[in-house]
């Protein structure tokens, strides 16, 4: 179902502009706007009284103060969940940058908050502000959500889909040609929403590794060429963990394709991979540039998601003037 070739690949601003401000935050937004991105992505959940919220996670303890404000309301695993918070509350905590379980920084030195409070707001708001920064900057960009752990949420009581997909409605995003990619790493909900709920709008599947128990979908049959192909069937593209990218050859430690992207493109997907991080690389690159070299000029990702927009924009601009 892929629509034709861009003349570059897309630019996805993953979470915003996070390499400079905490994730998902309207000033990390705006500031991936400035620095050219050509998509905005949203994660989005459900909280206690179904309101849809900007959250990469269904927990809240990771990326804020939930913990110190609301101490003693989290699960028996410990962990401090978006659903049994209502929009008020979520609403007060504060926004900081991506801790890990023992309140270290995964990513120590991009954000010294400096006083400054960010806060969480939600679906609505975002798409809101969308426009406002489209109309104020007089350059349009993409959206690019992600329905977050539907099956999940459906046994949390709430069928998250339906409304994320009213919400789109009512910005008016509906359409194939419309400015949007919809993402999920569930490929029945996939299925659900192009079949059951008529959905136009380009879809992605997102393919995780089946340790991370991000769905029931067999992720390593996703990526075969007979899952590519039922693949394509649905969806308009995939987008994959970069590592699945390729090999780290043992006897000399060059770098092989892995053959997902040219097997993707042979069905007829685009080929959308994340996290490309200039303070966090994968295995067997030595920098930033010669990760994008590799995936851009070798493997010919028609886009990919980034924390850095910036430093990808400014590579593609050196390739187009002949660097």
């Amino acid at each position: 179902m892929r629509t034709g070739q861009p003349i570059r690949p897309v630019v996805i601003a993953h979470r915003g502009a996070s390499g400079y401000l905490p994730e998902h935050t309207l000033p990390g937004k705006a500031l991936a706007y400035t620095m050219g991105a050509d998509y905005l992505e949203q994660d989005v959940v459900a909280t206690r009284d179904n309101e849809l919220v900007v959250l990469h996670d269904i927990h809240l303890d990771r990326v804020t103060n939930v913990a110190a404000r609301f101490a003693g309301r989290h699960r028996d695993d410990g962990r401090y969940y978006v659903r049994d918070f209502s929009l008020d509350e979520i609403r007060s905590l504060q926004v900081n940058d991506r801790k890990n379980a023992d309140g270290s920084s995964v990513y120590p030195g991009r954000f010294e908050a400096d006083g400054e409070v960010f806060r969480v707001h939600t679906f609505a708001e975002e798409l809101a502000f969308i426009e406002d920064l489209q109309e104020s900057g007089g350059r349009p960009i993409g959206i690019y959500p992600e329905i977050k752990r539907p099956a999940w949420h459906q046994k949390e009581g709430v069928d998250i889909t339906t409304d994320f997909l009213a919400i789109l409605r009512q910005y008016n995003y509906a359409s194939h040609d419309d400015p949007v990619y919809v993402q999920c790493f569930d490929a029945s909900e996939l299925l659900r929403i192009r079949k059951d709920l008529d959905c136009e709008m380009k879809l992605i599947q997102l393919i995780a590794e089946n340790s991370w128990g991000e769905s029931a979908t067999n992720c390593d049959e996703l990526r075969s060429t007979r899952g590519l192909q039922r693949l394509a069937r649905t969806v308009d593209g995939i987008g994959p963990w970069v590592q699945r990218l390729y090999r780290v050859r043992a006897r000399d430690g060059r770098i092989q394709d892995s053959g997902l992207v040219s097997r993707a493109h042979a069905a007829g997907l685009a080929v959308h991979p994340y996290t490309f991080r200039q303070d966090d690389l994968p295995p067997g690159f030595e920098s930033f540039r010669e990760l994008l070299k590799f995936v851009i000029d070798e493997l010919s990702v028609d886009g990919l998601f980034t924390d850095f927009p910036d430093l990808v924009k400014s590579h593609l601009s050196d390739q187009s003037c002949g660097d």
